[in-house]
C-alpha cells in the first residue's frame, strides 16, 4: 500500500517518465526561484510528508526531443557533475551536498517522530527502489532517518540501465585521516571500488571558511547617550525635539569569508597532515557574507516600542502622581461647614508675575506638598529645559515682550511646501513644526530617560497648567497655526488649536473693553455719514476681512449678551411694521434707527428700496469645531429624525449664524429688505432679468429663486424673526469661555495611555522623517522601497479614530528593520573605511560592496585577495589575529621564520586563524562495477566544522548486467 501511495504522488505531480532540461547556468540557484509542493502518506499508522522540491525552469524549447540522446543520463546524474553552482549560499541542504535541481524527500510528518531502526530504513528504502522501478521516474527520492537535527538523508535515483545511491555519513568527532585532503581522496576512491588500473583523474572543488568575530572595539562608533549630560542636550545628537538613530551595540556579529579552489585536478596541489599548499590569500576567489545581529538594540526602535507600550498603562494621572496638583492641604480634614466658604474664595491659582517659571513654581509647591521633595518624578533643570523648548515664547519675563514674542510663535510661519512636511494629513498626526508634534518628542523621551510614565504624568500636568495659566491671562499658545482646528490633525492637536481660538477671542473682547471709552462717542456719528468706520477704528487692518469681527468689538455692554432693550425691540418692531406697510412708509420709519456694526460699502450695490448703498455689515465668526464636536452634532442632529418637527428643530439649529448674520445685516443697513440681504449673502438666489417697461426702456428686474420662494421656507422665517441688532450685541455664536473650559476639563483628565494613543501618530511621523533623512545619507535602494511601504501602511492605519495594536506593532517593526538596516550599513562602511578611500574608483567599487553585502546572502570580491575589498578584509583579520594571540605565543613563530613558515597551518596564524568549515567536493566519471560497464558520475562532498564532519556520497552503477 506504501509502495502504490508513492507512486500515486509521483504520477499526480507528472514526475514519472524521462527528465529533460537545459544544462544548469553559473549561480541559478542562488537566483532562480525554489519552490515545493507537499502531500501526506502513511505507512501504516506511521504518518509521512512527501515534498518535491525543485528549481523554477523556463519550459525548454520545441527541440527537446531532439536532445533525447539514446541511453542519456538522467537530468539528476548530470548535475551531479555539473561544475557551475557549487557551494550556493542559499538552497536546501541536498542541493549544496548533491548539486541537484529538484528531488523528493519523504520525511516523518511529525517533528519528533524519526525512523531510527536499520531495519525500518531498509525498508523504506526497498519501497522507494520498487516506487522508482515502477513508475520509471528519474528524479531523485530521499528519505530521512535518524533525528531531524541531523540531517541524515538516504536516497536513489534511477534512469534506463543505471542507479545513483546517495549515502550519507554524520560524525561528531572526526577521525584525524579526514581533516585534509589526500585521506578523502583515498576514502573516495575506495568507495568507488574502481577496477581500472590507472584511475581517471578526479576533479576537486575547495572552499574554506573564516570567520571574523571580534571587530576591534574602535569600529562601532555610536555611544549610548549619556543620560545625565541630557540636559545640555549635546550628547549623542539627543536633544529634545529630536528622536535618536542608530544602533547601541554592533548591528554586524561576524564576517564570513569563503576561500575558493573551483577547478582543481588531483596531483596539483599538496593537503595533508604535514603541510598544506591551501593559502587563503592564493585562492582564486573570494566571497564574504556576513551574520547580521539577532535584532540589534536600536535606540529609534526602543523609544516606539517604550513609548507604545505606555498606551496599555491603566492608570490616571493623579494615581500616578498622588493627589491631585490643586488640593489644599488639610483637604482630607476639612470639614462640611468650610464648604461654603471654600466655594466663595477665589480660584487657588495664584499667579504674582508674569511668567510660566513662577507659575511652575507656585504649582510645584503645591504639588510637592502631597508627594516628597525628592519624589517629583522630573527634576527643575529637565522640565524647565522642556518647558522653554515648547514654550520659546516664555523665555521673555517682561510682560511687552511677551507680546511681541507671541505673534512671530513658530506656528504661524507658512507651511513649507515638500511632501515631509504634508505627512501629517496622511497619518492624522501635526505639523513637524508644532507645539503638539514638540511636546510628543519631549513626552517620548521622558519615558525612555526620565522616569517613565511618571514623568510623562508630571510634564503632562505642567503642560496643562500651562494651558490654563495661558487661557486666563490671554496669551496666545505659540506653535499652533492660527485659525479653526485643523481636522487633518490629530485630535489633541485640534483641541489646543481650539484653545488658542478661544484665547484670541477672549483677547480681542478683553481688548475692546479697553478700547470702548474712546471707541463709542465716534461710532455713532461716523455710522451716520456712511463711512461705515465704526468699529474698524481700533483696528484698521481687520477692514480687509469680513468675519473678523470678534477682534474689533467694544463689548462694554456685556449686559446686552442675553437680551435685548424694551428700545431696542420697539424700534425692532417699528421696521417690522414699516416693512408690512409698504414701500413708502418703510423709507420714513427706519431713518429713526442709526446704523451699527458697517464695515464697509458692498461694492456699487444699493439697498432696492431706498436706494442707500449696501454696508457689508460686521458679523459673528462661526464657531470652530473640533472632530469629537462636529460628530456629537451630527449624532444629535440624526436623532431628531425626519418628522415635520424634528426637521424644524434640525433648521433651526443649522440656521443660527444666518439668523445672525441676518441681525447684523439689518442693523448696518435700515430699511433693507430680504432680496437685499439674498443678494449680499447668497447672490446665486436673486435672478436678474431684463424687461421692457412700458415706456420702452429696458430695466434690469429681480427677483428671489424659486427655493426662496417656497412656503414658509426657513430663510424668510429666520428674516421674520431677525431683529436690527449689530454682531457685538447679539448672543455669542461661540461661547469662548464655556469652549475653553471644555478643552481644559478634555486636557486635564487624559490619562498617559490616553496622551500616548493621540500622540503615537506624531511619533510614528517624527520617526519616519528620521529614518528618511538618515537614508539620505546613505542611499540605500531597497531602504527607500520599505519607506514607502512604511508610509502607504500608516496612512491607511492611522486614519482611524483607534487603530489596532496589532497594525501599530507592525509599523513599529517595520520601522525598526529599516533602521537595523541603516545601522548595518554604517557598520560596514566604518569597517571597510568607505569614507578614507582616497581614489574615486575605487570608493565606488568599495561603496557597491557595501550595498551589495547587505541586500545578498553572499557577494564575491573581485580581485579576491588582491582587489581593494580584499585586501581590507585580510587587514582586518591581522589585526583580530594580532589581538587574539598574546605576545609571546606570537614573537616565537617569527623567530624561527622560515620562509615555508607561511605555508604551515602554524605559521598562517600570524594573518588568518585556523579554517571554521572546510568543504571539498570530489568528482570523477568511471565505470562501475566491471571495467566495460559505461563510465558513470561518481560525487562526494566532505564538510568538516568544529562540532560536525560529514560526508554526503553519490555512488552511480550500470545495472543493464547487473
Amino acid at each position: 500500500r506504501f509502495i502504490s501511495k508513492i507512486e500515486e504522488v509521483l504520477n499526480d505531480w507528472k514526475l514519472i517518465g524521462i527528465s529533460s532540461g537545459k544544462p544548469l547556468e553559473k549561480g541559478v540557484y542562488t537566483t532562480g526561484a525554489w519552490e515545493e509542493k507537499s502531500d501526506e502518506i502513511s505507512f501504516a499508522d506511521f504518518k509521512f510528508s512527501i515534498t518535491h522540491h525543485y528549481l523554477v525552469q523556463e519550459p525548454s524549447d520545441k527541440d527537446g526531443k531532439e536532445e533525447l540522446v539514446e541511453d542519456a543520463l538522467p537530468l539528476p546524474m548530470q548535475d551531479l557533475l555539473c561544475m557551475n553552482n557549487d557551494f550556493p549560499p542559499r538552497a536546501h541542504c541536498l542541493v549544496r551536498w548533491y548539486g541537484l535541481r529538484e528531488f523528493v524527500v519523504i520525511a516523518p510528518a511529525a517533528n519528533n517522530d524519526a525512523v531510527l531502526s536499520e531495519s525500518k530504513c531498509n525498508l523504506l528504502l526497498s519501497s522507494i527502489s520498487i516506487a522508482l522501478g515502477n513508475t520509471g521516474c528519474q528524479v531523485p527520492l530521499f528519505v530521512q532517518i535518524h533525528h531531524k537535527w541531523r540531517r541524515m538523508y538516504v536516497g536513489e535515483c534511477q534512469g534506463p540501465g543505471v542507479r545513483t545511491d546517495f549515502e550519507m555519513v554524520h560524525l561528531r568527532k572526526v577521525p584525524n585521516q579526514y581533516t585534509h585532503l589526500s585521506g578523502l581522496l583515498d576514502i573516495f576512491k575506495s568507495k568507488i571500488g574502481c577496477p581500472l588500473t590507472p584511475l581517471p583523474p578526479v576533479s576537486m572543488a575547495i572552499r574554506l571558511t573564516y570567520v571574523l568575530q571580534d571587530w576591534q572595539q574602535y569600529f562601532w562608533p555610536q555611544q549610548p547617550p549619556d543620560i545625565d549630560a541630557l540636559v545640555g542636550g549635546e550628547v549623542g545628537g539627543l536633544e529634545f525635539g529630536k528622536l535618536p538613530f542608530g544602533a547601541c551595540e554592533d548591528p554586524i556579529s561576524e564576517l564570513h569569508l569563503a576561500t575558493t579552489w573551483p577547478h582543481l585536478t588531483e596531483g596539483i596541489i599538496v593537503d595533508n597532515d604535514v603541510y598544506s599548499d591551501l593559502d587563503p590569500i592564493q585562492a582564486p576567489q573570494w566571497s564574504v557574507r556576513v551574520r547580521k545581529a539577532d535584532n540589534p538594540q536600536c535606540l529609534l526602535g526602543d523609544f516606539l516600542t517604550e513609548f507604545f507600550k505606555l498606551c496599555r498603562r491603566k492608570e490616571s494621572t493623579d494615581e500616578i502622581l498622588g493627589r491631585s496638583a490643586f488640593e489644599e492641604e488639610g483637604k482630607e480634614v476639612a470639614d462640611i461647614t468650610h464648604a461654603l466658604s471654600k466655594l466663595t474664595e477665589p480660584a487657588p491659582v495664584p499667579i504674582h508675575k508674569l511668567s510660566v517659571t513662577n507659575m511652575v513654581h507656585s504649582a510645584k509647591k503645591k504639588i510637592r506638598k502631597h508627594r516628597g521633595v525628592d519624589e517629583s518624578p522630573l527634576n527643575n533643570e529637565v522640565l524647565n529645559t522642556i518647558l522653554l523648548f515648547l514654550f520659546p515664547d516664555a523665555a521673555d519675563k517682561l510682560a511687552d515682550g511677551f507680546e511681541s514674542r507671541t505673534s512671530t510663535s513658530a506656528g504661524n510661519n507658512p507651511p513649507p511646501e515638500n511632501e515631509d512636511y504634508n505627512l501629517f494629513s496622511q497619518f492624522k498626526s501635526a505639523p513637524s513644526d508644532s507645539l503638539t508634534y514638540k511636546l510628543a518628542l519631549c513626552l517620548c523621551m521622558i519615558n525612555f530617560y526620565h522616569g517613565g510614565v511618571k514623568g510623562v504624568a508630571h510634564l503632562w500636568q505642567e503642560f496643562v497648567l500651562e494651558m490654563r495659566y495661558r487661557w486666563e491671562n490671554n496669551y496666545l499658545i505659540p506653535g499652533l497655526a492660527n485659525g479653526p482646528p485643523d481636522l487633518r490633525c490629530c485630535l489633541l492637536h485640534q483641541k489646543l488649536q481650539m484653545l488658542n481660538c478661544c484665547i484670541e477671542r477672549k483677547k480681542a473682547r478683553d481688548e475692546g473693553k479697553k478700547g470702548s471709552v474712546f471707541d463709542r462717542s465716534p461710532g455713532g456719528t461716523s455710522g451716520d455719514t456712511g463711512r461705515g468706520a465704526d468699529h474698524s477704528g481700533d483696528n484698521p487692518d481687520k477692514e480687509k476681512e469680513v468675519g473678523k469681527s470678534w477682534e474689533s468689538w467694544s463689548d462694554s455692554e456685556e449686559e446686552f449678551f442675553e437680551c435685548l432693550s424694551d428700545t431696542e425691540d420697539l424700534k425692532g418692531n417699528g421696521q417690522e411694521n414699516g416693512k408690512k406697510g409698504g414701500a413708502k412708509e418703510g423709507n420714513k420709519e427706519p431713518v429713526n434707527i442709526k446704523p451699527e456694526g458697517r464695515l464697509h460699502p458692498h461694492g456699487k450695490l444699493t439697498l432696492l428700496h431706498p436706494g442707500e448703498p449696501l454696508y457689508i455689515p460686521i458679523t459673528q465668526e462661526p464657531a470652530p469645531m473640533t472632530e469629537d464636536l462636529l460628530e456629537e452634532q451630527s449624532e444629535v442632529l440624526a436623532k431628531l429624525g425626519t418628522s415635520a418637527e424634528g426637521a424644524h428643530l434640525r433648521a433651526r439649529m443649522q440656521s443660527a449664524c444666518l439668523l445672525s448674520d441676518m441681525e447684523s445685516f439689518k442693523a448696518a443697513n435700515p430699511g433693507c429688505c430680504l432680496e437685499d440681504f439674498v443678494r449680499w449673502y447668497s447672490p446665486r438666489d436673486y435672478i436678474e432679468e431684463e424687461v421692457v417697461d412700458e415706456k420702452g426702456n429696458i430695466v434690469i428686474k429681480g427677483e428671489l429663486s424659486a427655493r426662496m420662494k417656497i412656503p414658509s421656507n426657513m430663510w424668510v422665517e429666520a428674516w421674520e424673526t431677525a431683529k436690527p441688532v449689530p454682531a457685538r450685541r447679539q448672543k455669542r455664536l461661540f461661547d469662548d469661555t464655556r469652549e475653553a473650559e471644555k478643552v481644559l476639563h478634555y486636557l486635564a483628565v487624559q490619562k498617559p495611555a490616553d496622551l500616548a494613543r493621540h500622540l503615537l501618530p506624531c511619533i510614528i511621523h517624527a520617526a519616519v522623517l528620521k529614518v528618511k533623512e538618515e537614508e539620505a545619507t546613505e542611499d540605500i535602494s531597497s531602504v527607500k522601497k520599505i519607506i514607502k511601504q512604511i508610509i502607504s501602511h500608516s496612512s491607511k492605519v492611522l486614519r482611524f479614530p483607534n487603530p489596532e495594536d496589532k497594525k501599530l506593532e507592525e509599523i513599529i517593526a517595520q520601522i525598526m528593520s529599516v533602521e537595523a538596516i541603516i545601522a548595518r550599513a554604517r557598520s560596514l562602511k566604518a569597517k571597510f573605511g568607505v569614507e578614507k578611500c582616497e581614489n574615486e574608483e575605487e570608493k565606488e567599487d568599495l561603496q557597491r560592496f557595501v550595498n551589495c553585502l547587505l541586500e545578498q546572502p553572499e557577494v564575491s570580491v573581485l580581485g579576491a585577495g588582491r582587489g581593494p575589498a580584499g585586501s581590507i578584509i585580510h587587514k582586518l583579520f591581522v589585526s583580530a589575529q594580532r589581538v587574539s594571540a598574546a605576545p609571546p605565543l606570537d614573537e616565537e613563530p617569527r623567530r624561527s621564520g622560515s620562509s615555508e613558515e607561511r605555508r604551515l597551518p602554524a605559521g598562517a596564524v600570524s594573518d588568518f586563524p585556523l579554517p571554521t568549515g572546510r568543504e571539498v567536493i570530489l568528482r570523477t566519471s568511471v565505470p562501475r562495477p566491471a571495467p566495460y560497464s559505461k563510465p558513470l558520475p561518481q560525487r562526494m562532498y566532505s564538510v568538516l566544522t568544529r562540532e560536525d564532519f560529514r560526508l554526503a556520497g553519490a555512488f552511480s552503477a550500470d545495472t543493464t548486467f547487473f
